[in-house]
């Protein structure tokens, strides 16, 4: 798997899931929390106005974290 991607937000449930999952199954990903960048948060936006955003390395986005959203 390539890059992975993950948009969040610092005080967030549903990421802390998300994190703590993708950890758990040994999935490399670069964090990026919208609360930090305006930048980030521009990126996010393209996708979806919730959190998390991930961007799996082939291309495919994934809203939310097992039916959730933060």
């Amino acid at each position: 798997m390539g890059n992975v991607i993950m948009y969040t937000l610092r005080n967030c449930p549903t990421c802390d899931k998300a994190r703590a999952a993708l950890s758990e199954r040994g999935v490399e990903y670069e964090e990026r929390r919208v609360d930090d960048s305006e930048e980030w948060w521009e990126e996010a936006l393209k996708y979806a106005f919730t959190v998390p955003v991930i961007i799996w390395g082939e291309g495919d986005v994934e809203i939310g974290w097992e039916g959730e959203h933060g």
